[in-house]
C-alpha cells in the first residue's frame, strides 16, 4: 500500500495485513493498543491468536471463503486481547488482487472498535427487558421467559408453577415513610426472592409491588407447599431500611401446569385470580388456582358472550301469552316472554340462558331491549286498532340501578302515543325485599310516569302485610305453584284464598298464572280471581300468531255459565 494512504488508514482505523496463509505481515499501532499485544508477537502469528470463542467455526469458514474468492467481507467480530479482555470490532476484509494474474496476493483488514457502541446497545436492550430498580426481568421480558419455560415443560413433560406475588402492607410503607423507602424495600424483597429461587427458576417484577415466580420441577402439592412457605417466611422477616425496621408480608396465587394446560398469558391471569383469593382469605398465605372452577367460569363467560352476540345479531325475540278475564272471555292483555331463536338449536327457553347473565350487566341491556320491544309492539297494535297492555319481567340487577327511572323515561319517549299505563313491569317478591326502601321509591317514581307494576311470585318468599303496604304495586300475581295443585292440596287452596283476600283488602288486582285446566279456572273465579293466564288458555306465541288466536279464542261454556250464575 502506498505510504501516504497507509498513514491515513493508520490514523483512522485498526489496520493489519495478512498473507494468503493467514499469517499477519503488518499491524499498525492502534491494532497493538486495542489487542494488548506488542507488534513482535503479532507479526508472523495467525489471527486465531485473537479468537474469543464467541463465534462458531462456521463463522470464520464463511469469512475466509469469501475473501479467498476475491470478494470483500464485512461484519462485526468479537476478539479477545492479551489480558483476556473481550472487545468488538467492525471489520472490513479486503483481498488485494494482482491485476496481471487476477490472483489474490494478500488481505487487508480495516477495523473500528465498536465495544462502547455494543455495550450501549446491550445496556439499552437490557433496560427494555429489565426493571431498572430491582434488576429483575420486567413484564416484557417475563412474557418471553414464561413462553420458553412453558415450551420446555411441554416438550420434556416437566411440571411448572406460575406464581403471582403481591406485598401486603407495602402501601403503608410508601405512605408512612415515602417512596424512596418503598423503593429500597422493593430492592430488598427482590434480593430475598432471588436468594431462595433455584438457578433455573425465574423471578420477575411486573409493576409496583407485584412479582412473578416461575418455578420448574414442582412435582407435587407437598413440594409446592414447602416452596411457598419458604417464600412467605422470607418475605415476612423484618427489613432494615434507612435505620427503620419495616415489615410486610405477601399474598401468593399459584397455578400449575399441566393441570392448568393454558397459554402463558392465561396462566398469569389464573395466578393473579388465585392471588386475590389469597388476599381475601386473610393475606400472608398462598392459594392454588382451582382449574375446574376456572373452567366453569370460562364456560360461563363464553355463554354470556354468546348471549351478548345473540342480542346484537337480533336472535332474541318476545313471545306473547294472553291474559284473559275468565268471566267475560275478554283478552285483557299479554305478557311478553323472552325467547332465543338460536340459529342451530332452534327456540331456546329463557331458563336455559338467563341464569348465567342475571348477575352481569348484560341483563340490563336485555331488560331495556325487552321494554323497548313491548312499547314498540303496543305502538304497532294501536295502529291496528288494538289497545292491549303488555307486561314484562324486570330482573333485580336491572330494577335496582340508580338510573332505572331516567332510562325508562327515554324508552317511553320513543313512542309518546303509547300510554305509559299500558306498560306493566313485573318484579318478583325477592327482588322487592332485597332493598325495600330503594324499590319502594323507584316504584313510586315509575308510577308517577304512569307505568304500572305487578308483584310476581307472591307468597313464594317472605310475604308479609308490611310488604304489601310499602310496595304500591297495582297487581298481585298468584304463583303457578299454588294454582297447579289448588284442586287437591288444601294448603295451596288456603294460600290462594289468603292471597285473593289480601289483594282485596289492599285494593289490588289479582291474576293467576299457570292455569292448566277448566276446573282450576272455575275454582279461581269462585274464590274471586277473574283474570288468569296459562297453557289451558294459550301457550306463549310469536307475534305473527296473536291476531288469529284472539279472533278464534272462545272461553269454556262452564266459565260463561258461572259468570251468569
Amino acid at each position: 500500500m502506498d505510504d501516504m494512504y497507509r498513514k491515513a488508514v493508520d490514523a483512522a482505523a485498526i489496520f493489519s495485513e495478512t498473507d494468503l496463509n493467514g499469517r499477519i505481515t503488518y499491524v499498525n499501532e492502534q491494532f497493538c493498543e486495542v489487542s494488548g499485544y506488542p507488534r513482535e508477537e503479532l507479526l508472523g502469528a495467525n489471527h486465531r491468536i485473537l479468537n474469543s470463542g464467541f463465534h462458531p467455526p462456521e463463522f470464520f469458514i464463511g469469512m475466509w471463503r469469501t475473501i479467498a474468492q476475491g470478494q470483500v467481507w464485512k461484519g462485526e467480530i468479537c476478539n479477545r486481547g492479551k489480558d483476556g479482555t473481550v472487545y468488538w470490532v467492525d471489520s472490513t476484509m479486503v483481498p488485494l488482487v494482482d491485476e496481471s494474474t487476477g490472483e489474490v496476493r494478500k488481505y487487508l483488514s480495516i477495523r473500528f472498535d465498536v465495544s462502547e457502541k455494543r455495550q450501549l446497545l446491550h445496556t439499552l436492550q437490557w433496560r427494555v427487558g429489565h426493571d431498572v430498580l430491582t434488576g429483575l426481568p420486567n413484564r416484557t421480558y417475563l412474557s418471553e421467559l414464561l413462553n420458553r419455560a412453558l415450551e420446555f415443560s411441554r416438550a420434556e413433560a416437566i411440571p411448572l408453577a406460575v406464581c403471582m406475588l403481591d406485598l401486603d402492607g407495602f402501601k403503608a410503607v410508601n405512605d408512612g415513610y415515602g417512596h424512596a423507602s418503598g423503593d429500597l424495600l422493593l430492592i430488598e424483597v427482590a434480593k430475598r426472592l432471588k436468594g431462595i429461587m433455584r438457578g433455573e427458576d425465574v423471578v420477575a417484577r411486573l409493576a409496583g409491588d407485584e412479582f412473578v415466580l416461575i418455578m420448574r420441577h414442582v412435582r407435587d402439592a407437598d413440594e409446592l407447599r414447602g416452596a411457598m412457605q419458604r417464600v412467605l417466611a422470607a418475605i415476612s422477616q423484618p427489613y432494615t431500611v434507612c435505620d427503620k425496621t419495616l415489615s410486610v408480608c405477601a399474598s401468593i396465587g399459584v397455578t400449575l401446569y399441566p393441570p392448568d394446560n393454558e397459554d402463558a398469558g392465561t396462566l398469569l391471569r389464573h395466578a393473579d385470580q388465585a392471588m386475590y383469593v389469597a388476599k381475601q382469605s386473610g393475606r400472608n398465605r398462598f392459594h392454588l388456582f382451582d382449574v375446574l372452577k376456572g373452567r366453569e367460569i370460562k364456560a360461563t363467560h363464553q355463554q354470556v358472550e354468546r348471549v351478548r352476540q345473540a342480542l346484537a345479531a337480533g336472535e332474541l325475540c318476545l313471545h306473547y301469552q294472553p291474559k284473559v278475564n275468565m268471566r267475560t272471555g275478554e283478552v285483557v292483555g299479554f305478557e311478553g316472554l323472552l325467547r332465543w331463536q338460536h340459529p342451530k338449536k332452534g327456540l331456546v327457553q329463557p331458563a336455559d340462558f338467563l341464569p348465567v347473565i342475571e348477575q352481569t350487566d348484560l341483563i340490563i341491556d336485555i331488560g331495556e331491549w325487552v321494554i323497548a320491544q313491548a312499547i314498540e309492539q303496543m305502538h304497532a297494535w294501536q295502529g291496528q286498532g288494538a289497545h292491549w297492555p303488555i307486561s314484562v319481567n324486570i330482573a333485580a340487577r336491572h330494577f335496582q340501578r340508580a338510573d332505572f327511572v331516567e332510562r325508562l323515561k327515554v324508552l317511553l319517549a320513543r313512542h309518546a302515543d303509547v300510554a305509559p299505563e299500558k306498560l306493566d313491569l313485573e318484579i318478583i317478591e325477592s327482588t322487592a325485599i332485597e332493598n325495600m326502601q330503594h324499590v319502594s321509591q323507584c316504584l313510586k317514581a315509575c308510577q308517577a310516569l304512569g307505568v304500572r307494576f305487578s308483584l310476581d311470585d307472591f307468597g313464594t318468599g317472605y310475604s308479609s302485610l308490611s310488604y304489601l303496604k310499602r310496595l304500591p304495586t297495582q297487581t298481585i300475581k298468584i304463583d303457578k305453584s299454588f294454582v297447579r295443585d289448588i284442586l287437591h292440596d288444601k294448603d295451596d287452596l288456603a294460600l290462594t284464598i289468603a292471597v285473593v283476600g289480601l289483594a282485596r283488602a289492599f285494593g289490588r288486582k289479582v291474576i293467576a298464572e299457570g292455569l292448566e285446566s277448566e276446573a282450576q279456572g272455575s275454582l279461581l273465579m269462585h274464590l274471586g280471581c277473574e283474570v288468569a293466564q296459562g297453557y289451558f288458555i294459550a301457550r306463549p306465541m310469536p307475534i305473527r300468531d296473536v291476531a288469529s288466536w284472539v279472533a278464534s279464542f272462545k272461553p269454556p261454556t262452564a266459565w260463561l255459565h258461572q259468570a251468569c250464575a
